[in-house]
């Protein structure tokens, strides 16, 4: 149950009021709110002349569920803004992992000539094998705060375990949270309490439900700059790397009220259909993509399959324009 008190209920009553109730207690739109479990079903007698408006639910998507509220929460990165009445899609290109400085330069100085704004690139990465490369961690968190100053990109990159949530916290404008650590909550607090935008991907073998309750971690936790992103599921299929779930994102849209951004790079796994799946997502009136993309993928350290050329990038992006025209939307 969401409640939201009367105006003239001030911080430390509520929070007095979520206490007896073991409620979360946040601020929202310019009141009190408390969030209580969705089994409670009826409002509790001693906030009966307290509440101004309540909300009964049957599951614990809450705050991120459109029955609260109706209109998609507004994301702000840098100067950019999604969700809300934009029709904004925000294109986020980068590698796959930050391996050199003249490596993210390069990409670097590719998007500002693109006029695109966010830059990613991993420095923790959470891979399969101990054997593979693990990323450059705080020197690889350096170098895109570097690019962020050179370039004025705002810079995402992806928290791997909580011992080091606060350094990409410190040196990020969009905190990733990846598919793997998605039920880590130490991350999820950490960043609940960071009040900066996090992207959060959906496990492969996530439910819908499970995912907008991870999401609801940090909403509750008084940080409702979340977007979800769609990055693929695990099926029987063996010929791609994951299966894209748009018919998940469609419930998303109808059902919660977070931006969301698809990734077909880690669904497909393979640059050859990326192109395509960036058009179908596009299409679908989204709020970002997440496309990965390297100087020279032959030689990248994790990842090489399904990254894009630079010109690839360029092609792309040539490919998903009118699509969004048609739709009413701008990429940025």
């Amino acid at each position: 149950m969401i409640i939201q008190l009367k105006k003239s209920i001030d911080n430390n009553e509520a929070a007095l009021f979520a206490d007896q109730n073991k409620a979360f207690h946040i601020q929202e739109n310019g009141a009190e709110v408390l969030i209580t479990s969705s089994s409670v079903k009826e409002l509790p007698q001693d906030l009966k002349d307290k509440a101004d408006n309540h909300w009964v639910f049957d599951n614990d998507m809450q705050l991120a569920s459109r029955e609260y509220m109706s209109k998609t929460r507004e994301v702000r990165i840098g100067d950019v803004i999604i969700g809300g009445d934009t029709k904004n899609t925000l294109l986020i290109g980068g590698p796959c992992s930050v391996e050199s400085e003249a490596q993210i330069q390069e990409s670097s100085a590719l998007l500002k000539s693109l006029n695109l704004t966010t830059l990613r690139g991993g420095c923790y990465k959470p891979r399969t094998s101990p054997y593979s490369f693990q990323g450059l961690g705080l020197e690889g968190l350096k170098l895109l705060a570097k690019m962020r100053e050179e370039h004025g990109l705002n810079v995402i990159t992806e928290v791997r375990d909580a011992t080091h949530v606060e350094d990409v916290i410190e040196h990020s404008d969009v905190i990733q949270i990846g598919a793997k650590a998605m039920y880590d909550q130490g991350i999820l607090r950490a960043c609940a309490k960071a009040r900066k935008p996090v992207l959060l991907k959906r496990g492969f073998g996530t439910t819908l439900q499970e995912f907008v309750q991870a999401a609801e971690f940090i909403l509750s936790g008084g940080n409702d700059q979340v977007i979800l992103c769609e990055r693929g599921i695990r099926t029987f299929e063996t010929k791609t790397r994951f299966t894209l779930d748009l018919c998940g994102v469609a419930y998303l849209q109808e059902y919660t009220n977070l931006p969301i951004i698809l990734d077909p790079s880690h669904a497909l796994g393979y640059r050859y259909g990326i192109e395509k799946l960036a058009q179908a997502c596009v299409a679908m009136g989204i709020d970002g993509l997440l496309i990965e993309t390297h100087p020279d993928p032959s030689v990248a350290k994790s990842d090489a399959a399904q990254q894009l050329t630079h010109d690839g990038f360029k092609q792309l992006i040539k490919a998903i324009n009118p699509v969004a025209q048609s739709i009413g939307y701008k990429i940025v």
